[in-house]
């Protein structure tokens, strides 16, 4: 089966996490977070040995393998009875990355709503960024270019999938107003799309 789906989407710093933890802690939601899914590794399986090998070079890891990654994660949260496909919604944050990703996930998501969390002041991103690198002392993570680099590879590789789902699933949220506004203005598109679907048909 397809699992029902939200996306959580935007650039390093518009709150994705935040927002998919907080969703997370709510009933008939199960959040999972590509952070999430590096962090479970077992290098003992093949998969896991695959990523190793690509990781341990310093390469980029082929869309296959992270998705086989991200499978692996849900199948063991599935067995462990704390994801429930048949009444839960599952929310993604930082997953897909990019539309190859996007595609490969086609067979195994039903992306119902894309919420986009949107922040055009750069500036906002960037002090926002550093904060947390230096609050998690990251140091590295709070160099100027770092963020730069972070943020055009957004821009190039991550961007696109919202043209690839479509302005119809698309939710644009303003990420700099305050986490607990952001999550209101998701929680009423959840409930107006619930409402939607089991609304009565007019005779």
């Amino acid at each position: 089966m397809k699992y029902r789906t939200y996306l959580l989407f935007g650039p390093p710093g518009s709150g994705k996490g935040t927002q998919g933890k907080t969703l997370g802690t709510i009933p008939r939601f199960f959040h999972c977070a590509c952070g999430d899914v590096f962090r479970s590794i077992d290098t003992r399986t093949a998969v896991g040995r695959a990523f190793l090998e690509y990781s341990s070079k310093g390469q980029l890891v082929p869309d296959e393998i992270t998705v086989q990654l991200w499978k692996a994660r849900i199948d063991a949260a599935v067995d462990g009875h704390n994801f429930k496909p048949d009444i839960d919604t599952l929310v993604l944050d930082g997953i897909p990355r990019n539309v190859g990703q996007a595609k490969i996930m086609d067979d195994l998501i039903d992306v119902e709503k894309v919420f986009h969390l949107s922040c055009p002041d750069r500036a906002a991103l960037f002090t926002r960024l550093k904060k947390r690198a230096l609050k998690d002392n990251r140091l590295d993570d709070a160099n100027e270019d770092v963020i730069k680099r972070r943020l055009a590879t957004y821009e190039n590789e991550s961007k696109p999938v919202l043209g690839y789902y479509g302005k119809e699933r698309i939710t644009c949220i303003d990420a700099t107003e305050p986490p607990a506004k952001v999550l209101l203005h998701i929680l009423e598109q959840v409930n107006e799309g619930a409402m939607t679907q089991y609304e009565p048909a007019t005779v």
